[in-house]
């Protein structure tokens, strides 16, 4: 008798495990996949879009180097809704690249800006734009 409950109960907790991870598999199946930006990924697809006379001056560790300033110039705005590429952005981005001695132009800077905010929304990573 004590055998048989041993195993009654022992379904009974496989059945109610099993529900709780069906449940819980379903609900994470129907949501979106979460955005990931992964920084060689995004220099590759942004370098490939690039207008062929910026990509004629800027190397993939120039589009790094841009894209990492960008993305520091977002980790420093006090915004709950940031916009992504926007002038601040670009004169960070001028200002850094100014203090490292790089001669970039400002229309390879947001050419680059421009083609960023492609891959993000491509990624999932950014809505469509709105207007204010």
């Amino acid at each position: 008798m004590v055998i048989v409950f041993v195993v009654l109960i022992a379904v009974l907790i496989f059945v109610i495990a099993a529900v709780a991870v069906g449940r819980e598999t379903s609900r994470l199946a129907a949501q979106p996949p979460r955005p990931v930006f992964d920084m060689d990924e995004a220099v590759e697809w942004i370098a490939d879009r690039l207008p062929p006379e910026v990509t004629a001056e800027l190397s993939h560790d120039d589009v790094r180097q841009i894209l990492q300033w960008s993305l520091d110039q977002l980790a420093v705005r006090p915004d709950d809704e940031v916009l992504v590429v926007d002038d601040e952005a670009l004169a960070y981005v001028q200002v850094r690249a100014r203090e490292a001695g790089r001669d970039w132009t400002e229309s390879q800077i947001q050419h680059v800006l421009d083609v960023q905010l492609a891959y993000l929304q491509a990624i999932g990573a950014a809505g469509a734009e709105r207007e204010i």
